[in-house]
């Protein structure tokens, strides 16, 4: 058998076409559509590239070796790849027949700098103030949702959070495809798996979701919610299980929730609707909404607290802060600022008991 080993020093030949991106710090996307067609993605800017594979056969040549390199089956009966190359970049290829025109490929690449919340406020991501509230609402262990579209920095806001997560307590972290750097010592680490060509093997995030209940987790960090795990998740929160967090698709806050529901749904166990509901509103405390703006630049738009159901049955959502857009500069850069709306969480007065408030967040909110 040959050895990873032996894979990792010959992927670069096989992608030959793309070793500089790969190379390049500033390259945060690789999508290769085809073999004719690779179009790269820096600082939240799509550009077209003059590389191409030779061939057809040259690009489903890489694609297969990575398929042998990490361990999956990838042909016309199995047309879609999951995986990750050695540098831990994620990658997403779809072959023929799902993908008529040709092999596509999305290599998403990961910064080799672990973002700190410090880092994000320079950026612009989100302010000092509304920095201090997640912090102190980590630390008081309620259940974060951290939800935005593709590429709007879910993960990135998921690490930097972890962050403030205490040095003492252990974490259970459950992932599809390995991608999670969280901040801290105690973190143990887990990876869904696909089957075999036998169909033996398989171990999805559900199961190992009720794996990790009898391995004293502190805190369970779901990578990304996809399906049916979503109940377990949601049940763990309500049952003690505190301080939970993950990621999910969804463009805004009231989504969000309406995702859960739905993906809780996948699972075999069939709840009424109102109470699956009441589940959702009584487990999920905050959601920081993310986007990628229209700059190409990424931030927190909204963190909102979930405060139950309202009279009608429906989510009741309030702002504790936002982000305003204010214009843009002479180059184009949009300039914007996050507002404290003056609501407070309804644990404030707990926080600021155990010492994690201090001092006022400012109502006029902070220019970025």
């Amino acid at each position: 058998m040959i050895s990873k080993e032996i894979y990792q020093r010959t992927l670069r030949q096989f992608f030959a076409p793309i070793v500089p991106f790969l190379d390049d710090a500033t390259v945060t996307e690789i999508l290769i559509n085809g073999h004719a067609q690779i179009i790269i993605e820096r600082r939240g800017q799509l550009e077209a590239t003059s590389a191409r594979f030779a061939d057809e056969e040259e690009l489903l040549a890489a694609i297969r070796h990575l398929g042998q390199y990490v361990g999956r089956r990838v042909d016309r009966e199995q047309p879609i790849l999951e995986g990750r190359m050695p540098d831990g970049s994620r990658v997403e290829a779809v072959l023929p027949p799902a993908a008529p025109d040709g092999p596509h490929v999305a290599i998403r690449r990961f910064a080799k700098e672990t973002l700190t919340m410090d880092r994000l406020i320079d950026f612009g991501a989100l302010c000092p103030e509304s920095a201090a509230l997640l912090r102190a609402l980590v630390s008081f262990k309620q259940n974060i949702i951290v939800a935005g579209g593709t590429g709007s920095g879910k993960t990135s806001m998921l690490n930097a959070l972890s962050s403030y997560i205490g040095a003492n307590e252990r974490i259970v972290v459950l992932e599809d495809a390995r991608e999670l750097q969280l901040q801290r010592d105690h973190v143990v680490q887990f990876e869904a798996q696909v089957a075999d060509a036998k169909g033996r093997g398989a171990v999805s995030i559900r199961d190992l979701f009720k794996a990790s209940l009898r391995l004293r987790p502190d805190r369970i960090v779901v990578g990304e919610i996809r399906g049916g795990e979503a109940l377990e998740l949601i049940q763990a929160m309500t049952s003690g299980h505190g301080g939970c967090m993950s990621t999910v698709h969804a463009s805004y806050p009231g989504d969000t929730l309406s995702r859960l529901e739905t993906m809780a749904m996948m699972s075999d166990v069939r709840l009424p609707m109102q109470a699956l509901r009441a589940q959702v509103a009584s487990a999920i405390d905050i959601v920081v909404q993310t986007a990628r703006l229209r700059d190409g630049s990424r931030g927190i738009t909204h963190i909102v607290e979930v405060q139950g159901l309202d009279e009608q049955g429906g989510y009741q959502l309030v702002d504790l802060f936002t982000r305003r857009i204010e214009g843009e500069d002479a180059e184009g850069r949009l300039m914007s600022s996050m507002q404290a709306s003056g609501h407070r969480p309804r644990c404030w007065s707990q926080m600021v008991a155990m010492g994690l408030i201090v001092g006022e967040e400012r109502a006029e909110g902070s220019r970025l």
